[in-house]
C-alpha cells in the first residue's frame, strides 16, 4: 500500500485538557437507533458529568433530550465534539464544529486513511483543518475515549473506573482489557483510541499521562508506531511504569495485523529494541498485561530477584520454586537464624528453608501466614514474597477461620507497607472476600503461580535495567563528511569495507585485483597466507566465493581462476589471513526499520548466525558501554569471557568496533542493511573480516501506514 509520508509531526507538548477534560461534550450523528455508534456515545456522554450536547440533521430530539441541527446552533462554550456521521459528511461536520470554537474533535468515523489514496488524502486534509485551527483531532476510525477524573465518558461500553491510563490501536482489545482488570480490582484512569492517528498521536498521549495524578501506569496496545524514536523518548519520559503489548513478531499475526491496521508492521526486533531503549515491559497477550498491571499497581517492587515462597502446601511450594527459577528468580536458602525465627511460628515438622511449607499450621494458627511474611520481608534476605495454597478458602470451615483470614489479609497489608517489599498470593479461591481485602490493600491476587512468578521476574531490577542510548536520536541524520559515499556502493564488499575503514573500523590488509597483474603485485604487497574473495555476492561462502590458506603464487592463481570462471565477479579482494585460534566470531548488524530508523543487531556472528540465533537489538547508534551491556546477555557470552581454558577476550576492543558500526549506519540515511560478519574478537583486539551493505537512493521515501479499530 501507498503510505503517506507528508503527515506533519505533531508538537510534542500540546496542552491535550481538551480532549479529557472538556468544558463540554457535543454528539454529531446523535441517535435513537441502538444500532449505530451515535447512540452508544450519546447514552455513555449521559452517564458522564460533563455538560452534554446532541446534534442531528433531522431530528428535534434524542433519547428524550433537545437535539441541535448543527453545533453552530449550540448556546454556550463549546468544547469536545465527537463525529459518528458517514465518512462523506465527516468534512462538513468539522467544519462546523470548528466555527462553532471546538478545541478538541474525536472522529470516530471510519473510511479515510485505512481505505487507500484517497482516504488519506481526504483524512489528511480534515487532521490540518484541525491543527491549523488550534485544535485537537483524537482519530479518525477510533472507539472515543474516557477519563474517570473528569468525569468524561465517551465509548460505546462502560469502562471501569481506576489508575490504569491505556492507550490502545483496537477498540474490542480495550473491552477484553476492562473486563481482565476488573478480575484484578483494578480500572481505568483514561482511556484514548488511537484510531489513524492522523493529529494526536500515541506520543503526545504518552506524554499528557506524566502530569495525570490519577494514572499510576500506563498500558499500550499499538501496531502502527507513526515515530518510533518519539514514541521512545516520550515513554522514557511519562515517569511512570509503561507496559507495551504490540502484534506481528509472528507471520501469522503480521499478516493480520498489516489487514487490521493498513500499515507496514514493524518488526518484532525492532519494537523490542524500542522496548530497551525506553524501559517499557513488553508482554505479548492480554492476560500477561493484566497480571503485570496487577503488580505494577501494587505499592511496592521487587529490589532484586530473591523470592520467597509461604505455602500451606508441599505440592504448592515445588510448583511455585519451579516457576520461579523458569521466570529468572533466586529461591535462596534462608540463613540459620531466620529459619530459627520462622519455625518458632510453626509446628516443628514445618519446613523453613525457602520454601517454608507451614505444615498444617495455618489450620490452627492462621495469624501464622501473617507473622512468617513479616519476619521473611523484614530479614534483607528476600525482595519479595509469593503466598501460594489455600489461603483464601479456610472461611468455608467455619466462621472463626473466616474472620481470622480477612484479620490475616489485613496485616499482610501492613506487612507490604511496613518492609516496602512486594506480596503476591496465588490461591486457589481468587473471587472470596479474602482476595477482595487482599487486592484493597493493594495485594495482586492471582488463580494461577505463573501468572506472578512471570511478573516479578519482569519487575526485577536485572529484567528492567536499560540498556539503549542516553539520547533516542532521530531515525535519519545527516550522512558524515569525508566518508565515501554509499548511493552507488551496492553490495559489494570492496565499498562497504571502504567506508567502514574510513570511520575506523580495523580490516586485515587487502587489495582490489582484476586481473593476473593485480594478483601477482597484491600478492608481493601482502604477507600469505591469503584470503581470495569475490567482490558481490552478499553471502560469498554460499556460493563458494571465498578461498583460505593460500601459500603460494600457483595456489593463488588456480583460486583466482577457478572464482573468475564460476562466479565472474567484477573484481576480486586478496586479504591477509587473521589468525583465529583462539577467538570468537560475532556479527554487528544494522537494520533500517520503517518505524524506528536503524536497529542494531549483535550477536554471535560466523555461518552458523542463522542456525544460533543468538543476537540483542537496540536502537542505533550504540555507545561502547551498551555494547557490552547486549554481549553479556547473549547465551553465548560465557565464550567471549573464558570457558573451559579459553582466556578472556577483549571485549572493549569489540564494543568499540561494534559501536563505529552503528554510527556508519546512522549517519547515512541510504543504508538499508549493513553487516559486519563475522567481526574476530580476540585477546589481542577485534577485526572485521567480511562486510555487505545494501543501499537505496537518499530520496526514497519511508514506508508508514494507516491504521484501524475493530
Amino acid at each position: 500500500m501507498s503510505i503517506d509520508t507528508n503527515r506533519p509531526a505533531s508538537p510534542a507538548d500540546r496542552d491535550l485538557r481538551a480532549l479529557f477534560d472538556p468544558v463540554s461534550v457535543v454528539v454529531v450523528g446523535a441517535s435513537d437507533d441502538e444500532r449505530k455508534w451515535g447512540n452508544w456515545l450519546a447514552r455513555a456522554a449521559i452517564s458522564g458529568s460533563r455538560p452534554l450536547h446532541l446534534v442531528n440533521h433531522t431530528r428535534d430530539t434524542v433519547l428524550g433530550r433537545l437535539a441541535y441541527r448543527s453545533v453552530s446552533d449550540i448556546p454556550g462554550p463549546v468544547g469536545l465534539v465527537a463525529i459518528c456521521v458517514p465518512a462523506r459528511q465527516v468534512a462538513a461536520a468539522v467544519d462546523d464544529a470548528l466555527a462553532a470554537g471546538a478545541r478538541a474533535i474525536v472522529a470516530i468515523s471510519a473510511g479515510f486513511g485505512e481505505t487507500g489514496p484517497a482516504g488519506r488524502r481526504l483524512e489528511r486534509d480534515i487532521a490540518d483543518r484541525v491543527r491549523n485551527s488550534g485544535a485537537l483531532l483524537l482519530g479518525p476510525n477510533c472507539l472515543g475515549v474516557f477519563d474517570a477524573g473528569s468525569g468524561l465518558s465517551l465509548t460505546s461500553n462502560p469502562l471501569p473506573a481506576g489508575r490504569v491510563a491505556f492507550l490502545s490501536q483496537s477498540g474490542n482489545l480495550s473491552l477484553d482489557l476492562a473486563g481482565l482488570l476488573a478480575e484484578h480490582g483494578l480500572g481505568f484512569s483514561r482511556f484514548a483510541s488511537l484510531g489513524n492517528q492522523a493529529d494526536v498521536d500515541l506520543p503526545e498521549l504518552l506524554r499528557a499521562c506524566a502530569g495525570h495524578d490519577t494514572t499510576d501506569v500506563v498500558a499500550v496496545y499499538c501496531e502502527q508506531f507513526t515515530d518510533g524514536r518519539r514514541f521512545v523518548a516520550a515513554a522514557r519520559d511519562v515517569g511512570k511504569p509503561v507496559v507495551l503489548l504490540s502484534a506481528g513478531s509472528s507471520a501469522a499475526s503480521a499478516r493480520v495485523a498489516a489487514s487490521h491496521t493498513g500499515s507496514m508492521v514493524p518488526a518484532s526486533a525492532a519494537v523490542a529494541a524500542a522496548c530497551a531503549a525506553a524501559g517499557v515491559h513488553r508482554v505479548h497477550s492480554l492476560g500477561e498485561l493484566a497480571d503485570l498491571l496487577a503488580l505494577l499497581a501494587a505499592p511496592a517492587r521487587p529490589d532484586g530477584r530473591r523470592l520467597a515462597i509461604l505455602s500451606d502446601g508441599g505440592g504448592h511450594a515445588a510448583v511455585a520454586a519451579e516457576l520461579a527459577g523458569l521466570s529468572g528468580l533466586d529461591v535462596p536458602a534462608l540463613s540459620a537464624p531466620l529459619r530459627a525465627r520462622v519455625g518458632g511460628h510453626l509446628p516443628g515438622h514445618a519446613g523453613t528453608s525457602n520454601p517454608v511449607d507451614v505444615a498444617g499450621g495455618a489450620e490452627q494458627d492462621l495469624h501464622c501466614l501473617a507473622r512468617v511474611a513479616d519476619d521473611l520481608l523484614g530479614s534483607g534476605e528476600v525482595d519479595a514474597l509469593l503466598l501460594s495454597g489455600y489461603f483464601g478458602g479456610y472461611g468455608e470451615y467455619g466462621p472463626d477461620l473466616a474472620a481470622a483470614e480477612l484479620a490475616v489479609a489485613e496485616r499482610l497489608g501492613d506487612v507490604v507497607l511496613r518492609t516496602g517489599r512486594p506480596v503476591a498470593v496465588q490461591t486457589m479461591f481468587p473471587w472470596g472476600p479474602v482476595a477482595g481485602v487482599l487486592r484493597a490493600r493493594g495485594i495482586p491476587v492471582f488463580r494461577r503461580a505463573e501468572s506472578a512468578t512471570v511478573g516479578l521476574g519482569r519487575l526485577a531490577p536485572e529484567a528492567r535495567r536499560r540498556c539503549a542510548a542516553a539520547d533516542p536520536r532521530p531515525a535519519q541524520a545527516t550522512a558524515a563528511t569525508g566518508a565515501p559515499s554509499t548511493t552507488a556502493a551496492g553490495t559489494d564488499y570492496w565499498s562497504a569495507r571502504q567506508l567502514l575503514a574510513a570511520a575506523g573500523v580495523p580490516f586485515p590488509a587487502a587489495m582490489l585485483v582484476d586481473g593476473h597483474a593485480r594478483l601477482n603485485i597484491a600478492a608481493a604487497a601482502l604477507r600469505p597466507p591469503w584470503v581470495l574473495k569475490a567482490d558481490g555476492p552478499l553471502h560469498k561462502s554460499d556460493v563458494g566465493g571465498v578461498r583460505m590458506g593460500l601459500r603460494d603464487s600457483d595456489e593463488l592463481a588456480a583460486a583466482y581462476d577457478d572464482l573468475v570462471g564460476r562466479l565472474a565477479p567484477a573484481g576480486c579482494v586478496l586479504e591477509e589471513m587473521a589468525d583465529v585460534s583462539g577467538g570468537a566470531e560475532l556479527i554487528a548488524g544494522v537494520r533500517q526499520d520503517p518505524h524506528f530508523g536503524p536497529v542494531a543487531v549483535v550477536g554471535i556472528g560466523g555461518v552458523y548466525t542463522e542456525l544460533l540465533a543468538d543476537v540483542q537489538v537496540g536502537l542505533a547508534p550504540l555507545v561502547p558501554r551498551q555494547v557490552l551491556a547486549m554481549l553479556s546477555r547473549l547465551r553465548g557470552a560465557a565464550l567471549l569471557t573464558g570457558v573451559r581454558g579459553r582466556g578472556r577476550l577483549d571485549l572493549d576492543a569489540a564494543a568499540q568496533v561494534i559501536a563505529l558500526v552503528t554510527e556508519v549506519a546512522a549517519q547515512h540515511p541510504e543504508i538499508t542493511e549493513l553487516e559486519v560478519n563475522p567481526l574476530l574478537v580476540t585477546a589481542a583486539g577485534a577485526l572485521a573480516l567480511d562486510a555487505r551493505i545494501v543501499t537505496r537512493p537518499p530520496a526514497t521515501t519511508q514506508q508508514t501506514g494507516d491504521a484501524d479499530i475493530e
